[in-house]
């Protein structure tokens, strides 16, 4: 059975047939997944949506992309909704410097560090999200030794991947690592021991070959699973067996 760590069923892409594609995962061998939020009304639909399939879990937080409108007082929210069983973390937060259009840099640090320290009073890991800002979201990593957490979809080098190891962080993978110019993250993946390695699709985007161009869902993440596996030279079934087991360990889902 295979753990998507990271997957966006509250996205509007699957407004059309999200309960018909939740309740086939189990059947496709998904035994877990876990729902980020983006902002305030994510995280709710997250809360809301692990209530509804007991293999869903969820998380809450503001996306680097979405967290112009925050107000500190929101807090708050994330705070209450993290009380309820089946939030396991504080996420999809981080820095994302590839959009001009993305709210300033100072404001995503802001946002950043609020949160952070948010999961640290609350003793909850993070998801992070890294993009073209690798510099910038080691040093707010730094300023929280007590935090510890998972650089999704991860697309920094195999040094930066070793530096969250030793950090005592993990790193996930997403369908990237099945694409023809994926060298680096096949490098980064080559690097990162097995024990701190979590797979997931990111969906509904970057679905992996041979669906890439498609919706995403949780069931692709057997492709990922996959190629993970080639890398590692072990066999598909101990990967998943492993990496189901680092996701259970990270979100303390028993």
């Amino acid at each position: 059975m295979l753990f998507d760590t990271h997957a966006h069923y509250d996205a509007e892409e699957f407004s059309q047939d999200r309960e018909a594609v939740l309740d086939g995962l189990p059947a496709r061998d998904i035994s877990l997944a876990v729902n980020p939020g983006c902002d305030v009304p994510s995280s709710r639909m997250a809360v809301e949506l692990a209530r509804a399939w007991p293999f869903l879990y969820a998380a809450v937080g503001y996306h680097p992309e979405n967290c112009g409108p925050y107000d500190p007082a929101e807090l708050d929210l994330f705070r209450a909704w993290a009380k309820a069983p089946k939030v396991v973390a504080i996420g999809e937060i981080g820095l994302d410097y590839y959009w001009e259009e993305n709210p300033p840099r100072e404001h995503q640090r802001r946002v950043f560090r609020d949160q952070m320290a948010l999961a640290e009073e609350l003793d909850m890991p993070v998801i992070v999200h890294d993009r073209e800002a690798h510099a910038d979201s080691l040093a707010v990593v730094r300023e929280f030794p007590r935090v510890r957490g998972v650089f999704h979809c991860f697309s920094g080098s195999a040094e930066m991947a070793r530096e969250l190891v030793k950090l005592g962080w993990m790193v996930s993978f997403t369908g990237v690592l099945t694409y023809k110019n994926a060298r680096r993250a096949v490098e980064a993946a080559q690097a990162v021991p097995l024990d701190r390695i979590m797979i997931e699709t990111d969906s509904p985007y970057m679905a992996p070959v041979p669906h890439r161009g498609k919706r995403n869902d949780s069931g692709y993440v057997r492709h990922v699973c996959e190629k993970l596996a080639e890398i590692k030279g072990i066999s598909f079934e101990e990967c998943a067996r492993i990496t189901l087991e680092n996701g259970k360990r990270f979100y303390g889902i028993s």
